[in-house]
């Protein structure tokens, strides 16, 4: 798919309407050369790379806030694009030449609740649905739920200083590497099974090892061991000095009758706080699973999915099994994360009603011994049992939770191996080294013409946590410094030529911002490759850090200045 059109309306008018060509496409201010007292700075250039951003799945609030500061908000531009309830309409072709290729429109608005537009060919797509039905429309013959087409696509647009600076890590900062594993194994051709199962179990042994790290937040699973070792020393050797109290058989069968009873309700009490919080994990964890569900109208969007099957002739799967199957994924990984709740739920069941019998049996019998006589002395070594009663109590209960946790780890991670056996294997590995050497040789074929150095991508296997993971990194095959810049721009067009030839879903245009940080003559080398390997480049740059020959050669979708700026606000 190309970029054909982008255009920015209100019900009223038509506030700019974008085109764009093949080869390299310039968004550039319009401030004349020798002027100083303004700049071609602040005028919507990135803008425009987000609006397109915006239409295929990003967030609203990018548009309006500080791409640093997320809290900070331009009230002009906000206000302008609520108030005005301005709509963005972006258009990609399959092949700008013919005006007959098929072509798919997607329309959005910075409205809420019943006021937005969401469309997709003139079709309205509830919110929780837009990313699937973009997937379908623009990656038809995607058949997996890992990576997601938001991280597909992470490599085609290009503006945050995280994918400006950083050549393979093109998500945000909390991404895992098993998120990015599936991602660089997809982008190859390598079909991953059971990868998104993976994905599942990582993450529960990642809740898993979460509950484990608050268990332990004040001491380790050894530490309580011991200290229960000394508690029970303790114990004894209270026990032995209450002994040699001359007091009569009721008394001291009811001290007994207390301490047991403190002793049960201290770990009832600790074992009940502890499942509360196991609870809490898991119906967070099904909660963000059920919002993947795909609550689709078959009927309404039967047609679209027809005349998809009519264009596309490779499909075999029917529409209504593709969000059957999605939605029975989202089902077994609910089953699978829940599957312990009922055991929960009735585990909390028999510790309320247990707790609340102890402290009817504790008040009781504290009532009756404080009735009877005991010595200053006695009281003493009562209240000290109690208290060693109790953090016994508490620390056998952590102790039991985490002995629950290190097997509940150990069994997923024995399905994790099982899954990893099949993924580092040798017949796997080659696979992958034959991809990546079809890879490479674009990618160094490319960097060598533009830039006079080979680059390459690389893969390392790391092991954390007894667990093994694909790490995949670009690097100068010179081994010498070379330039971030040309690094990234001959990825991202060798992506695009490896997708092509290996009939992997991509877009066929790149979304680049800050382009000036690129020597002159490598911007002219881009330009004419782009244009001679038919790929889109859409670069916001500052006019007068472009060479001449790019200017005239390259296709101008918009020219901004602080007098014309992108929403044309300051025109009202």
């Amino acid at each position: 798919m190309y970029l054909k059109e982008l255009t920015l309306l209100t019900p009223n008018r038509v506030i700019r309407a974008l085109k764009f060509k093949n080869g390299m496409n310039l968004i550039v201010d319009d401030t004349p050369l020798g002027e100083t007292k303004t700049t071609g700075n602040n005028v919507g250039k990135t803008t425009v790379l987000k609006l397109i951003d915006f239409c295929l799945g990003a967030k609203s609030k990018l548009i309006y806030t500080d791409d640093e500061n997320q809290k900070q908000t331009y009230s002009l531009v906000k206000d302008f694009l609520f108030t005005e309830d301005v709509r963005v309409k972006l258009i990609l072709s399959e092949n700008l030449a013919d005006p007959a290729a098929k072509e798919v429109s997607i329309e959005r608005n910075f409205l809420t609740a019943s006021k937005a537009i969401r469309k997709i060919n003139g079709e309205d797509v509830l919110a929780k649905e837009f990313e699937e039905a973009l997937e379908r429309q623009l990656f038809p013959d995607k058949t997996v739920d890992k990576p997601t087409f938001r991280q597909i696509i992470s490599h085609n647009i290009r503006y945050k200083d995280t994918s400006i600076n950083n050549t393979t890590k093109t998500l945000d900062k909390f991404t895992a590497n098993t998120e990015y594993e599936a991602l660089y194994l997809y982008l190859l051709g390598c079909r991953v099974v059971d990868g998104e199962r993976k994905q599942v179990l990582t993450a529960k042994i990642k809740q898993e090892e979460m509950f484990k790290k608050r268990l332990e937040k004040v001491q380790t699973k050894s530490a309580y061991e011991v200290a229960l070792t000394l508690i029970d020393a303790e114990i004894g050797r209270l026990n032995k000095k209450k002994e040699r109290f001359n007091l009569n058989e009721d008394y001291e069968q009811d001290l007994e009758e207390l301490n047991r009873v403190k002793y049960n309700l201290n770990k009832k009490s600790s074992e009940l706080s502890k499942l509360m919080i196991r609870k809490e994990l898991i119906n967070e964890a099904v909660t963000e699973l059920e919002l993947e569900h795909a609550d689709i109208d078959v009927v309404a969007l039967g047609a679209l999915y027809q005349e998809a099957t009519h264009n596309v002739s490779d499909i075999q799967k029917s529409f209504e099994e593709l969000v059957a199957y999605h939605n029975t994924m989202i089902i077994e990984k609910v089953k699978f994360i829940a599957q312990d709740l009922p055991k929960i739920e009735a585990a909390l069941g028999v510790c309320e009603v247990v707790i609340n019998s102890l402290l009817e049996n504790e008040k009781t019998l504290a009532e009756k011994i404080t009735k009877g006589n005991s010595f200053e002395e006695l009281e003493k070594v009562i209240y000290e049992l109690n208290e060693q009663h109790r953090q016994k109590g508490e620390f056998e209960t952590v102790i039991a939770q985490l002995e629950t946790v290190e097997t509940e780890i150990a069994t997923l991670s024995s399905e994790i191996e099982k899954i990893d056996k099949n993924l580092f294997s040798e017949e796997f590995e080659s696979k992958l080294k034959g991809q990546l050497e079809k890879f490479n040789k674009l990618f160094s074929t490319i960097s060598f013409k533009l830039y006079g150095e080979r680059y390459a991508l690389k893969y390392d296997i790391e092991e954390k946590n007894g667990r093994s993971v694909y790490v995949f990194n670009a690097f100068n095959a010179n081994l010498s410094s070379g330039k971030k810049q040309g690094e990234i721009i001959c990825f991202d067009l060798a992506n695009i030529l490896f997708s092509n030839s290996e009939n992997l879903p991509t877009f066929n245009f790149l979304l680049n911002d800050k382009k000036e940080l690129m020597h002159d003559n490598q911007l002219i080398k881009v330009a004419r490759f782009v244009q001679e390997n038919n790929v889109q480049l859409v670069a916001s740059i500052l006019k007068d850090k472009l060479p001449e020959t790019v200017l005239a050669d390259a296709h101008i979708v918009v020219e901004l200045s602080q007098k014309s700026k992108l929403f044309k606000i300051e025109a009202r």
